[in-house]
């Protein structure tokens, strides 16, 4: 059994007016009694109760009892509560991050990596909402935008088909390539990806704004998601990337896939050592706040998209919820006096 939500208020010396509640309950009971005192001065009793009927005594007591329960969730409300809810996720652009490296060719995930990772990556792209915009970046010894973020799934879904495979394994500058497509006017030094530097900016008078890094994992508009099956071999230090994503916010997700003890794989004439280095990813996703996720199968790779997808689509954040208390007690208010109303003709 889950256990029940924690809950928090931002003014808990406000709830001290519960300790109000039993006492109008006592205060209640005591008014009950003396009433029937006071009955009992009636020369015939059962003409009385003949008279009330069997059925009046439990709806005389259910109003003031909601309207008690009323008192207290608007007690609470007052409080401030805070709670861990899920809430519709704030994402708009989601990078996906994908190694191309020669060793995507082997079989031990069917009927090889880098199909089950196209296959996979195609059904998540199609099962998130439409007004998240999709880019994808393709890395090997170098890295390439393959696909600005769009909001058209067909382009990303034909963007992933023409995937081409490559030498080298450059973790850092699928991480680094898919933030500066994120942040495009940062100025983010893109040249250990390309190797040539980026073009002057043309002269301004503007002073150019100076970096404030934020707390990693706060900026909830976008986020990577990275796939790879390698050691890195080339580029940028992919933790120093994660660095700079977890400076400006940006949660980066990674998915490990394939051989993680190392083994050699040949192709086409061609063997090389690949070895999955599980560390390096796990790092880089507790840097930015985020996750990561081993799939040594195409099955696993699948649940790993759709996992990812429930967490892109709904995230857990800690919210103020006294608005439901306040709507609560507004509805057990009304309630009260309807069948008030209803059954006595009063509000009483």
């Amino acid at each position: 059994m889950n256990a029940l939500p924690k809950m928090t208020f931002l003014w808990p010396e406000l709830l001290w007016g519960l300790i109000l509640v039993p006492l109008v309950v006592l205060l209640y009971v005591w008014l009950l009694r003396r009433r029937k005192k006071t009955a009992l001065r009636y020369a015939n009793l059962a003409l009385v109760k003949q008279a009330m009927g069997s059925s009046v005594a439990w709806r005389r007591h259910l109003p003031p009892a909601l309207m008690l329960l009323a008192v207290a969730a608007l007690l609470v409300a007052a409080g401030r509560p805070m709670a861990v809810i899920s809430l519709p996720s704030q994402q708009e652009t989601i990078m996906l991050a994908i190694d191309v490296s020669g060793s995507m060719r082997a079989t031990d995930v069917l009927p090889d990596r880098i199909t089950a990772a196209k296959e996979a990556a195609k059904t998540f792209v199609t099962e998130l909402p439409r007004n998240v915009r999709i880019g994808v970046v393709q890395f090997a010894g170098t890295a390439a935008v393959v696909q600005a973020p769009t909001l058209s799934r067909d382009d990303v879904t034909a963007a992933i088909d023409r995937f081409q495979l490559q030498r080298g394994t450059a973790t850092g500058s699928g991480i680094l390539l898919s933030l500066a497509t994120i942040f495009p006017d940062a100025g983010i030094d893109l040249s250990q990806i390309t190797g040539q530097r980026n073009m002057p900016a043309a002269p301004s008078d503007k002073p150019k704004p100076e970096f404030t890094p934020v707390q990693p994992g706060s900026y909830s508009s976008a986020a990577i998601i990275m796939l790879t099956d390698g050691q890195r071999t080339t580029g940028p230090d992919p933790l120093e990337a994660a660095k700079m994503a977890a400076d400006r916010g940006v949660r980066v997700y990674t998915v490990g896939v394939g051989t993680k003890d190392g083994e050699t794989i040949g192709f086409e004439g061609w063997s090389m050592r690949v070895r999955l280095d599980e560390d390096t990813l796990k790092a880089v996703s507790n840097l930015t706040r985020a996750e990561y996720f081993y799939a040594g199968t195409a099955a696993d790779l699948k649940k790993v998209y759709q996992g990812l997808s429930t967490r892109l689509i709904v995230e857990k954040k800690e919210t103020e919820v006294s608005g439901l208390f306040a709507a609560a007690g507004a509805l057990l208010v009304m309630l009260a006096a309807g069948l008030s109303v209803w059954w006595f003709g009063r509000v009483a």
